[in-house]
């Protein structure tokens, strides 16, 4: 893989991004990571957040420490992308049912409000900026972008480590990467 990409982790919240992150990493990419969000119960294996990523709209200065590396970022983000820089983009798809319960587990969990905005709004709402996300990048032409889905990682984790290997050339240990998926941690399902 060429070291002045930037490999990106995106996706919704609660769409397996962290995972995706743990699975890179152990193939043998660098993850940019300050460690600020500490593991705990919703991702006990850690967030893998670089705080930075959510100033990206007015400071991109990092980006040359990320060339070469692999750092997760909110899909909501990836407009603010600067064409100048070349991307590949793991994005992170997952069932919208198995979604909105993570969320809502994870707001419970930390005592905060939920049901402000019912389940079907916001998978409507969710929906609608996935397809702005995926036409954005479709007419990216310094990005190339790796669809994946967290289920068919979890019933299929060497299968799909293959997978997610061929787009980055066949230079990540596969093997290494399907080992540190954990089937346990799929909680939420539909």
């Amino acid at each position: 893989m060429d070291r002045d990409v930037v490999v990106i982790v995106s996706g919704l919240p609660r769409s397996g991004t962290s995972m995706m992150m743990k699975m890179l990493e152990a193939g043998g990419l660098e993850a940019l990571t300050d460690r600020v969000r500490p593991a705990d119960e919703d991702n006990p294996k850690g967030y893998y957040e670089f705080e930075r990523v959510k100033q990206i709209e007015h400071d991109q200065a990092w980006l040359p420490e990320a060339q070469g590396k692999v750092v997760k970022m909110v899909s909501a983000l990836l407009k603010h992308l600067p064409a100048n820089y070349r991307y590949r983009v793991v994005f992170m798809r997952r069932q919208m049912g198995e979604i909105l319960a993570s969320q809502q587990q994870m707001l419970v969990r930390r005592g905060e409000e939920t049901g402000r905005v019912g389940d079907e709004k916001m998978a409507h709402l969710f929906g609608r900026h996935l397809q702005q996300v995926q036409d954005w990048l479709a007419r990216q032409s310094n990005a190339e972008v790796l669809y994946v889905h967290y289920g068919d990682v979890l019933s299929d984790p060497a299968g799909e480590a293959q997978r997610i290997n061929g787009f980055f050339d066949g230079s990540l240990d596969a093997e290494a990467m399907a080992a540190v998926v954990d089937p346990d941690l799929y909680r939420q399902r539909s």
